[in-house]
């Protein structure tokens, strides 16, 4: 039988920056919390706690309806790197 794989534990860095408001106009410090077709990552993935996700998804969709971050990525036109627009 298979050993089960010991994964690092993720530590919230909003947390450990003590933040306290998330801020829909950085889109630098939002990137870090999309996927390269533009999605939202979950919470196992970027290791954000239950209250800095909701916050940084609040932030994301503010900001997509705000045209500061695209809503997706078309498939037909492969894009090397998506995040080189939001500076």
């Amino acid at each position: 039988m298979a050993e089960k794989r010991k994964y690092k534990k993720r530590f919230c860095k909003y947390c450990e920056a003590k933040v306290d408001f998330i801020d829909y106009k950085d889109a630098a410090s939002l990137k870090y919390s999309l996927s390269e077709r533009y999605k939202i990552m979950p919470r196992r993935l970027t290791g954000n706690c239950k209250r800095h996700q909701d916050m940084i998804s609040n932030a994301i969709k503010r900001a997509r309806s705000a045209a500061l971050v695209p809503y997706t990525v078309t498939r037909k036109t492969v894009v090397t790197n998506p995040f080189e627009n939001l500076r």
